[in-house]
């Protein structure tokens, strides 16, 4: 029962106090606020798994649970006469809060800028006319969710190249249903080789942990390309010989990106380029550089505002001409605004409540009691693989931050292993990650819970793989 008591507190409970915290903190674990808090979020984060059925966007369970957790905390610590160590661990998740919600603010309305200047419907309507076979785009669409989602994110590129298995699949359930499999795992795997690809991707970087090898730094994460490309390939190969050779018929679908949309995308790589050296170089947040990019967008947003008369003099267009509504986009020409409104705020709230209840539950002390269990009597390479079985149940993001808060003495080698097996778990399930969940209310009826776990197996023998993979590539790092 002990051995089994840390998956369930990695499932239900999470994040744990600050670093700095001094040692006079209660230790709330069996008293009843501990588990009152345990339940509220197991009831909380029951809810988040039922979205599809429910409607109930996955924010607010999680939101009030954070509340209502902190509450009880508050109030026993009073009680005591601590009237400032429960305010200083809730500062700290604030903070920790603050920098990855703002950094992953600017890179959604980036998203939304190139989606709004037709960027991914540019791509999508080439691919349509290409006319390429089922097997042939089984392939490309994969390829290109591997390789787009380090940029942009696994649940974008995902959407993006669902939307062309759509158009091209038509009534063909087989391919779409075996093409959206592929997608979510070849998206999945891309991102865990990236800070960019995904937000546990992202905790880790901006987290900096130290190893006896050194920082766990921007670059390192990039040795984990040869297990994230074993991941998907393994699957993918084997699901190839299920995709119908059918050729189906091409369409002359054009769709011309508008006006800005290249030096958006360049904007884009210097932000990146921007978070990497203020954090590498100048050892700032990276934060700090993303909301510099950020300025990037809003300045050339109002140059592409201030030129549009003249530019829509010049070539002749009128407002009420579609041609021009293609080139050239909406009459208010670009506003940076209505791109941050138009940001996943349902994701970042739901950030918001994770990062709060995880903290909650950690600071009562239910983290050091799992850390001991897990990195100690399991030892931290079983512990690390079934951490990545776990996050296809549970989402990986609390998943990951419990990790990232018992701050376990792991090699560089484990911190890569826990951060791959993080990112590509999600896809054993549909619902281990928020690519296959969009995906199943995209595709639906084509793409589905039981469709995807017909393959769950052989998405394992991907998983096994790229573990195995990781081990003998990056053996020096252990």
């Amino acid at each position: 029962m002990k051995k089994l008591f840390p998956l369930s507190l990695l499932a239900f409970p999470g994040l744990a106090l600050a670093s700095g915290e001094s040692a006079d903190i209660l230790n709330l674990t069996t008293h009843w606020v501990g588990f009152a808090a345990l339940g509220i979020f197991t009831v909380a984060y029951l809810l988040v798994m039922a979205e599809e059925f429910t409607h109930l966007r996955k924010s607010k369970p999680v939101i009030l649970a954070a509340g209502i957790i902190w509450a009880l905390i508050g109030m026993i610590y009073v009680q005591n006469g601590m009237t400032h160590e429960a305010e200083q661990a809730v500062r700290h998740n604030l903070l920790e809060y603050a920098e990855l919600m703002l950094f992953l603010l600017v890179a959604m309305t980036y998203i939304n800028a190139m989606e709004e200047r037709r960027v991914f419907d540019a791509l999508r309507s080439w691919l349509i006319r290409k006319g390429f076979g089922f097997r042939r785009l089984f392939w490309i669409t994969g390829v290109l969710a591997f390789f787009i989602s380090p940029i942009a994110d696994n649940l974008t590129t995902a959407l993006l190249m669902c939307a062309v298995v759509l158009a091209v699949g038509g009534d063909n359930s087989r391919f779409i249903g075996i093409a959206c499999i592929n997608i979510v795992v070849a998206a999945n795997a891309g991102g865990a080789f990236s800070p960019f690809g995904d937000i546990t991707t992202l905790m880790v970087w901006q987290k900096a942990i130290s190893t006896p090898q050194g920082t766990v730094a921007f670059g390192s994460f990039f040795t984990l390309f040869v297990p994230s490309l074993v991941n998907w390939l393994v699957p993918a190969v084997i699901m190839n010989f299920a995709v119908p050779n059918v050729q189906p018929s091409a369409s002359d679908e054009m769709v011309s990106m508008r006006r800005g949309a290249k030096r958006i995308m360049v904007l884009f790589l210097i932000t990146i380029v921007t978070a990497v050296s203020f954090h590498n170089f100048l050892h700032l947040p990276p934060v700090i550089g993303m909301l510099t990019g950020l300025a990037y967008l809003q300045i050339f947003g109002f140059y592409l505002k201030k030129t549009f008369q003249k530019c829509q003099a010049r070539t002749g267009h009128r407002p009420d001409n579609q041609e021009h509504d293609g080139q050239m986009g909406d009459i208010v020409a670009f506003d940076v605004f209505n791109k941050v409104a138009r940001a996943e705020w349902d994701t970042l709230l739901f950030f918001y409540g994770v990062v709060l209840c995880v903290g909650g539950l950690g600071f009562i002390g239910y983290l050091s009691l799992a850390s001991e269990v897990m990195y100690l009597d399991w030892g931290p390479t079983p512990a690390n693989i079934a951490v990545g079985v776990l996050s296809a149940i549970v989402d990986n993001i609390p998943v990951m931050f419990a990790v990232l808060t018992m701050q376990p003495d792991m090699s560089m080698g484990q911190w890569l292993l826990v951060t791959l097996t993080a990112g590509v778990g999600g896809s054993l399930l549909s619902i281990g990650s928020a690519a296959g969940v969009a995906l199943m209310g995209q595709a639906r009826g084509y793409y589905t819970f039981f469709g995807h776990l017909k393959w769950t197996p052989v998405i394992a023998l991907g998983y096994a793989a790229s573990i195995a993979a990781h081990m003998a590539v990056n053996s020096g790092q252990f």
